[in-house]
């Protein structure tokens, strides 16, 4: 993985950057260290008309039929002061207890995509169980073909552009990784990390019955 910072290579296991010493602590100061509930589909900026969001959570759904294993985020917000959109999605996706996503599907399985409508930017954040999948070049292809779309607003548009891309890009590698299945294979460690956690939360909230803030 790479720092969401200085965007150095980091070990996946690193608690903090060995080149600048970031950690998940810097962007907890910033937005918070409490779980976030939240949808697969999150509107904060309320941007989306009804059709938009129904168009969009069939797409989502489409992407998990296509991908069992993994899930599909995207988030709509608009922002004041901002870091970077590569720090923000770092920690929604390490806070975020997705509550219409299955138990079965950890965060670590997770990409988000984070939209800053008032900068009409965007940045894909990505799990650790995807990185040998997925890789900053393909989601930087992804981001860049939808870039007219996020600049004229069209925001359906620009988010079907960045699936079908990382859903593009995700079969092939799948064909890869059939033909060569220990290139892909990522190490377990022992040790419980923020996903698991996240996975105890969001199911404790479902089952309380807690609703989706969006």
């Amino acid at each position: 993985m790479k720092c969401p910072r200085c965007v150095q290579r980091v070990h996946r296991i690193a608690r903090q950057c060995p080149h600048c010493g970031f950690s998940i602590a810097d962007v907890d100061q910033i937005f918070g260290e409490d779980d976030v509930r939240l949808g697969t589909l999150t509107d904060a900026a309320g941007v989306l008309r009804k059709r938009e969001r129904l168009a969009l959570r069939r797409m989502l759904r489409n992407f998990e039929s296509t991908f069992p294993q993994l899930f599909f985020g995207i988030y709509f917000g608009t922002f004041k002061e901002l870091p970077s959109l590569r720090q923000f999605g770092f920690w929604l996706l390490n806070r975020g207890a997705f509550e219409d996503v299955e138990v079965s599907r950890p965060n670590e399985a997770g990409i988000l995509l984070c939209v800053d409508v008032g900068g009409k930017s965007a940045g894909i954040s990505y799990g650790y169980a995807v990185q040998p999948f997925l890789d900053d070049e393909a989601t930087f292809k992804a981001v860049s073909a939808a870039h007219p779309h996020f600049l004229q607003g069209q925001w359906l548009k620009a988010s079907e552009v960045v699936i079908r891309k990382i859903s593009r890009n995700l079969r092939r590698q799948s064909r890869r990784a059939r033909r060569d299945p220990e290139a892909f294979e990522t190490p377990h460690e022992s040790t419980e990390g923020p996903g698991e956690v996240l996975e105890r939360i969001r199911s404790r909230h479902r089952s309380s019955g807690r609703k989706t803030q969006a």
